[in-house]
């Protein structure tokens, strides 16, 4: 697996990206600001690490929970009635626990082929 290639990490970092950009056009409710800022900017981090470093099974699992999270935190936040900032974090969350989900088979089986020892 190369290193900057996978879709699944863009697409990630442009999700978290997004979620943290959109406090600026929506209005914050509760503590939506603080949590979509947070969430958002852990998923651009995540993103950029499995970017960096493909096939760390850890990490996909880390950015999966962030993406949870960040669909969770309306209710966390009491901010559900707040649609545009509820809808922001529950697809952008959504997007990124989705997206990781179809990375995490592949960077399992990268990293089972990189910490096999050959047979001599």
């Amino acid at each position: 697996m190369k290193k900057w290639t996978r879709w699944q990490d863009w697409v990630t970092v442009a999700a978290g990206l997004y979620a943290v950009l959109s406090v600026i056009w929506t209005t914050a409710a509760g503590s939506s600001a603080a949590l979509m800022v947070v969430f958002g900017a852990l998923l651009v981090v995540s993103g950029v690490i499995n970017l960096a470093m493909p096939g760390t099974p850890a990490m996909e699992w880390i950015q999966a929970a962030f993406g949870a999270l960040l669909f969770l935190s309306p209710w966390f936040g009491s901010y559900t009635m707040q649609t545009g900032v509820a809808w922001t974090s529950w697809i952008t969350g959504l997007v990124a626990l989705v997206v990781t989900a179809t990375a995490i088979k592949p960077s399992t089986e990268e990293h089972r082929h990189h910490t096999v020892s050959p047979s001599h």
